[in-house]
């Protein structure tokens, strides 16, 4: 199933974003290493961490909204290495029926 547009264009933002230095700074969006000053910066795996779990909270939002959702299509267009589909449906408020939470609750519909 293809992303909605909407989906699509989270998507572009989290992978576009560098997450080496989140813990250490509010950026704006767009924001490059390359061409800012250095400082603390995160390992690999550890901006990816970040980057999972922006994903899988933007996931469960459009998860909610979007009844043709995939969250595994969702998290590869994101730019999240190394994740399992066991680890997203982990990441995700889904009821065994697969319905997903109200955002902000643990309530299913």
């Amino acid at each position: 199933m293809a992303l909605s547009r909407l989906g699509i264009e989270f998507a572009a933002e989290i992978f576009n974003h560098d997450w080496s230095d989140a813990p250490y700074r509010a950026d704006r969006a767009g924001h490059r290493r390359a061409t800012d000053r250095a400082g603390e910066v995160l390992t690999r795996e550890e901006a990816n961490r970040v980057r999972a779990n922006v994903m899988l909270v933007v996931a469960q939002v459009l998860g909610y909204q979007d009844p043709n959702f995939d969250p595994y299509e969702f998290a590869e267009a994101c730019g999240v290495e190394d994740f399992s589909e066991e680890a997203v449906l982990a990441g995700l408020r889904i009821s065994l029926a697969g319905q997903y939470a109200t955002p902000g609750t643990w309530d299913h519909m």
